[in-house]
């Protein structure tokens, strides 16, 4: 019998702790990753997704941890939070669903000083820490000056993609988008890049905006003008688009017949050469 600390325990107690057993750390349990990856412009590789969730998942598995689910936004701007990935990355972190943030670094997340703070308050709230492959663990002083240095790159990138759109525009070209009665013109320069800007009369969708502007210098109003090309079925520019969706998806579901009606047919043609197979073995 020894004592220890005011407590007494028996030199051959089975049920005794030794100094190595009170030493010895609790056992913790699995950490719970979630990964989150985005990309900003339609004009990057969609892959760029998959390569990032990629690298966070060999740092998850190097650390051990078990990736619950991933999130992603795919050519979204990191410039505002209303984005579908975040806001359920937001959700599911609030119904602790996870106890760790994975993302390749912090402006994946958020480039807006105001909304980096945001996530961050609200991950601390639900016991949710955020670490980047770039960063490491992200803390209030990451948040601050990284927060900053988005903040001041949001900027820069506003002042050039204006000073770029004016300098297309002064070029005779459109600054972005289509318009209706336009076409968009597809060519590349001698190296190989797209020329971008250029757009051509789109005859049919010009006669519609020519007849717009006379009924309007008549005295017609906007109103009247949308009602009179409804009634005649003039599709609109909107409707442009989902015609074109449409004619793209029956494409697509009359290339699927096609290729089913083919797999029947070779089947058919299968079942035949065996069963004539089988007759003339039959016959031998």
């Amino acid at each position: 019998m020894s004592g220890d600390m005011g407590r007494i325990v028996l030199e051959n107690d089975p049920g005794a702790l030794s100094s190595a057993d009170l030493e010895k750390p609790e056992e913790s349990t699995m950490t719970r990753v979630a990964l989150y990856a985005r990309y900003s412009s339609d004009q990057q590789r969609e892959a760029s997704i998959e390569d990032q969730l990629r690298l966070c998942r060999l740092y998850a598995e190097k650390q051990g941890w078990t990736v619950a689910d991933s999130y992603h936004d795919r050519a979204v701007s990191g410039a505002s939070l209303i984005r579908p990935g975040i806001q359920a990355l937001l959700g599911d972190a609030l119904r602790g669903r996870f106890d760790v943030v994975l993302a390749e670094a912090l402006d994946r997340i958020s480039r807006d000083q105001e909304d980096v703070a945001g996530v961050f308050k609200r991950m601390a709230f639900a016991e949710v820490k955020i670490i980047t492959l770039s960063e490491g663990e992200i803390t209030h002083l990451h948040v601050g000056l990284k927060g900053t240095m988005n903040a001041l790159f949001l900027k820069d990138l506003a002042d050039k993609t204006r000073r770029g759109l004016r300098g297309r525009i002064e070029a005779g070209k459109a600054g972005g988008g289509l318009c209706y009665g336009y076409d968009v013109v597809k060519r590349s320069d001698a190296a190989g890049e797209p020329i971008r800007g250029e757009r051509r009369i789109n005859q049919a969708e010009a006669q519609i905006v020519r007849r717009i502007f006379r009924e309007f210098a008549t005295g017609k109003s906007p109103r009247a003008i949308a009602v009179g090309l409804n009634r005649e079925g003039v599709s609109g520019p909107l409707e442009r688009e989902l015609l074109k969706g449409v004619r793209d998806l029956e494409t697509l579901k009359a290339e699927a017949l096609t290729k089913r009606q083919a797999a029947t047919q070779y089947q058919a043609a299968y079942v035949a050469l065996k069963q004539a197979q089988v007759d003339w073995k039959f016959l031998a």
